[in-house]
């Protein structure tokens, strides 16, 4: 398999990391079910969903928020945790513009220094290690929580109070 850029990312930083690379035949649609092909738990996989601002600043940064794939992005409450006022989820075609990668392919590690700020599901702090896109469909990098936050700079915050049926997004 040849290296993403994630994995080029974390190889010059000298960062431990495990790979692996799952059957995306069969076309999965959700974090939850990519967690399934990789045999992980579904807290320790984390997906990476675009969130843009709906604030009058034009050069407010699009936002990355890495939640767990078994938890929903509660905007209101990740609005209130970065102060802004109003948010949204990009659709799919603009999260694959602003990334220049397919959903279920956007990983935090390949998007630094492309104009996003990157967020992290403060429910990640509880863990040793978590489990990101690889930057590829069908490939998963898994590392160590601490190695992440200090690699992409993600911001701990409030983004998710559990399930809420009326914001499901399965971008994974």
């Amino acid at each position: 398999m040849n290296k993403t850029n994630a994995m080029r990312l974390l190889d010059a930083q000298k960062i431990e990391y495990t790979t692996t690379v799952y059957d995306i035949a069969g076309e999965f649609h959700s974090a939850d079910e990519a967690a399934a092909l990789i045999g992980a738990p579904v807290e320790q996989v984390y997906k990476t969903l675009v969130v843009l601002r709906e604030s009058p600043a034009p050069r407010a940064k699009p936002l990355l928020v890495m939640v767990a794939s078994h938890r929903e992005v509660d905007l209101r409450l990740l609005a209130k945790s970065i102060g802004e006022k109003k948010l949204r989820m990009a659709t799919k075609k603009e999260a694959e513009q602003l990334t220049g990668a397919q959903i279920g392919a956007i990983s935090p590690l390949a998007q630094l220094n492309k104009g996003f700020e990157i967020l992290l599901d403060q429910t990640a702090l509880n863990l040793e290690t978590i489990h990101v896109s690889g930057g590829a469909r069908g490939v998963d990098i898994q590392l160590r929580v601490q190695d992440l936050v200090r690699v992409t700079h993600a911001k701990p915050v409030e983004a998710t109070t559990g399930a809420n049926p009326s914001a499901r997004f399965s971008f994974a």
